[in-house]
């Protein structure tokens, strides 16, 4: 077992290395771990001159939602070699392409049921991600190794403020959709925000100022 395999080992579910290495070694492609991003679990990019695909996958994933974060920047790449660049992003070439690379792992029961449940769901219906797909998302947090005091979004009040980083402050405001749309008190900006994004509540407004 190389260093690399040893690796990517740590972040996976246990039983699914062998199916991610297949998936891995079908294309030329250069996969790594990155330091977590708010806006992305993961992203591909198209080949360079170099002619290796890209992806990348934030490390603080728990081991499910890291694999099927695997699974679905695969699915860019299947797409992008089966039908070229010009589709869309997560149209029906990218669903049939991400619902091809699940199977195996779906049948392999690599998932447990209540995430396989969701994950199946979610393929069906051709949710763009595990983000944007509420159900799954919740059902992956469950797994995640975070703290029980943790509040998201959907659980502060409509009105009252909440921290997201060191010096963005906003204001929950109505849901539209599928994600809130508040007001950052700084840049007097409103911006949707996904209801499960983790953060901390503010009562102390006084040092707050206006851009």
């Amino acid at each position: 077992m190389t260093k690399a395999t040893t690796t990517l080992e740590k972040y996976l579910p246990e039983g699914s290395l062998e199916l991610c290495m297949t998936l891995l070694k079908s294309e030329p492609v250069q996969l790594k771990i990155s330091r977590p991003r708010k806006t992305k679990f993961g992203d591909y990019r198209f080949p360079g001159k170099d002619g290796r695909h890209k992806i990348s996958i934030n490390a603080n994933l728990n081991p499910f939602a890291f694999l099927i974060t695997l699974i679905h920047e695969m699915a860019h790449l299947k797409a992008f070699k089966d039908f070229g660049k010009v589709i869309k992003p997560h149209g029906p070439e990218w669903q049939q392409c991400f619902r091809e690379l699940a199977k195996p792992f779906l049948d392999a029961d690599i998932f447990p049921n209540d995430v396989k449940h969701q994950f199946i769901n979610s393929l069906n219906k051709g949710a763009a991600s595990s983000c944007t797909d509420l159900n799954l998302f919740r059902q992956l947090k469950v797994y995640d190794n975070t703290p029980e005091h943790i509040t998201t979004v959907e659980q502060v009040p409509m009105g009252a403020h909440f921290r997201i980083g060191q010096d963005k402050i906003f204001r929950k405001g109505p849901k539209s959709r599928k994600r809130y749309k508040c007001l950052n008190l700084v840049n007097k900006r409103e911006y949707m925000v996904h209801p499960l994004a983790e953060v901390e509540l503010v009562e102390n407004l006084k040092n707050i100022k206006s851009a």
